[in-house]
């Protein structure tokens, strides 16, 4: 395959071919030979504490957390007393055998710097054996949840090690919670998006009906992202800057103040929350 150049610049890449790829401003090909492509490189930059990922002109944004975090188990909802006598709706977060570092990623690894957590022991049989060997190399127990921890520096962590909640957070910090939320099924536009109904009269024919979706010839269809019935809840949310309330040592288990995403026994994420000038660069 040869390419021909107008221009006076010019660049050659040898190949294991005979012949080597030549690349210029201006380029002809000769249309008997078949196309061939040239994968580009991926680079990566750091940009505002996050990894950007250059891949063949489509930038990747990857967040990096402020902190390392643990998993937990949602219990439910209460009301907790302050000694001044002021009462804060607080959700109990319980901690089930687990947060175990499994795996630490490096750059020169990876690709990136990430602390992989496990949580909630389980049987062996529950666990495929790709699984167990991952885990076993760990030398950690089978677990059944696994996720990462995307930081900016891996140091101080090791294979095996448990985090400890009241050794990473003290009563009164901000934190970051992420959890599946209840799932509600096919819902109409009311409930789904607190749309106001029409008149209940007797004349009335659009009582909850969502009404108009577009114009008519122009522009000929329905604009993307148009709030419609459809499936509603059970997505992934993030509640950002929660204050922990209480840390109870005994119980095992912390009361974040509001509401947190899922039903009881839901799956939660606790990192550190992302404050700018304090643990996320301001520029």
């Amino acid at each position: 395959m040869a390419f021909s150049s107008v221009s006076s610049f010019s660049l050659s890449i040898p190949s294991s071919r005979s012949n080597s790829l030549s690349f210029s401003t201006s380029i002809s090909k000769n249309p008997s030979s078949s196309p061939q492509f040239l994968k580009l490189p991926q680079q990566q930059q750091q940009h505002d504490g996050r990894t950007r990922t250059k891949r063949r002109g489509m930038v990747v944004m990857m967040s990096v957390e402020a902190g390392v975090g643990v998993m937990a188990t949602k219990l439910g909802m209460m009301s907790f007393f302050q000694p001044n006598g002021e009462v804060v709706p607080v959700t109990v977060v319980g901690f089930k055998e687990g947060n175990i570092v499994t795996q630490i990623k490096t750059d020169a690894t990876d690709g990136y710097n990430a602390v992989q957590v496990g949580y909630r022991r389980v049987r062996d049989r529950k666990l495929t054996k790709p699984e167990m060997g991952h885990l076993e190399k760990a030398g950690a127990i089978p677990m059944r949840h696994l996720q990462e921890f995307r930081l900016q520096s891996v140091d101080g962590f090791e294979v095996n090690q448990r985090l400890v909640f009241d050794e990473l957070f003290n009563e009164g910090d901000l934190v970051d919670v992420s959890g599946t939320t209840i799932g509600k099924g096919f819902q109409g536009g009311i409930k789904r998006y607190n749309f106001k109904r029409g008149p209940m009269s007797h004349g009335s024919k659009s009582h909850r009906q969502l009404g108009s979706i577009g114009a008519g010839t122009t522009p000929g269809r329905v604009y993307k992202g148009k709030k419609m019935p459809g499936r509603m809840g059970g997505t992934n949310r993030k509640t950002r800057k929660l204050k922990i309330v209480k840390i109870d040592k005994d119980l095992n288990v912390i009361m974040i103040k509001g509401a947190l995403p899922g039903k009881p026994g839901n799956l939660l994420r606790i990192a550190p929350a992302k404050i700018v000038g304090k643990n996320i660069p301001k520029n």
